[in-house]
């Protein structure tokens, strides 16, 4: 049997939140050490990663190894269902081809079931190897959010560079241009505001605005660190999230890919 149970519910819904956009279904991987997830959008623009570990629920229980299919769709418009306030638990037997989700109150005079039909997914782990990157930017999470979010109004596309002196965020379309730069605070009475880069050596990277404005939406968290990674790829962490980017240059390859294979299917 598996069940975990989420004082601050509201987690849970942030988290689905940020996904259901990027992905329509994963494999959730249960299992003594928490649970974990993985997948690919539908471009493969964009690999994302959760992790939420055991001891980050208020109580914990997995008798053996679970892989569950879940539409993160209809899994987002059910827990819309719990209050910001709610406890969540969720519970599934060994074999079961549902989850159930339970909605509490904190004075526990409401209570709300829900079953979600369980799905059978064939997923295959890619792992994030890991690699030398060439920048570590951390940041707070809503300034980034924010930059990202004011430069969509200039164009659909973000270029990163990071030097010795700072960050600078680019971008351009039809009406102009617009560029934002950061540089490292050197004193700041509160931690959380800090901007801190650590640099191996410089680098510039194009990524596409709207993955970016997609892993922000909900800010699960007052920091986010980002490491670019010279002609690779762009990692954002963010709480229990982790999100690797490609460069445009190669989503534009993958996203080609992507329509030449679902045609070879057909």
């Amino acid at each position: 049997m598996f069940e975990a149970r989420l004082v601050q519910g509201s987690i849970l819904k942030k988290v689905l939140e940020a996904l259901k956009d990027l992905i329509t279904e994963a494999c959730w991987d249960i299992s003594s050490s928490g649970i974990s997830l993985q997948s690919m959008d539908s471009s493969h623009v964009s690999l994302v990663q959760l992790t939420l570990r055991h001891d980050g629920f208020d109580s914990y229980r997995c008798d053996r190894n679970l892989a569950m299919g879940v539409n993160l769709s209809s899994m987002s418009k059910i827990l819309k269902c719990a209050g910001n306030e709610d406890i969540i638990t969720l519970r599934a037997e060994d074999n079961a081809d549902t989850l159930s989700l339970i909605f509490e109150t904190l004075n526990q005079e409401k209570v709300s079931d829900y079953e979600m039909k369980l799905m059978d997914l064939d997923v295959e782990q890619l792992g994030i190897p890991e690699q030398e990157y060439s920048c570590v930017v951390k940041m707070p999470s809503a300034e980034f959010a924010r930059i990202c979010r004011d430069l969509s109004q200039i164009g659909d596309a973000v270029m990163i560079s990071c030097a010795k002196d700072g960050v600078k965020f680019s971008a351009s379309g039809e009406l102009g241009t617009g560029n934002i730069k950061l540089s490292q605070t050197s004193n700041v009475d509160k931690e959380d505001e800090a901007v801190t880069i650590e640099m191996n050596e410089p680098v510039q990277l194009i990524f596409a605005l709207n993955y970016l404005n997609f892993l922000l939406k909900p800010l699960l968290c007052p920091r986010l660190s980002f490491s670019a990674c010279l002609q690779i790829s762009l990692l954002v962490r963010a709480f229990c999230l982790l999100f690797v980017v490609v460069p445009r240059v190669f989503a534009c390859f993958f996203t080609q890919l992507s329509v030449l294979i679902k045609n070879l299917k057909k």
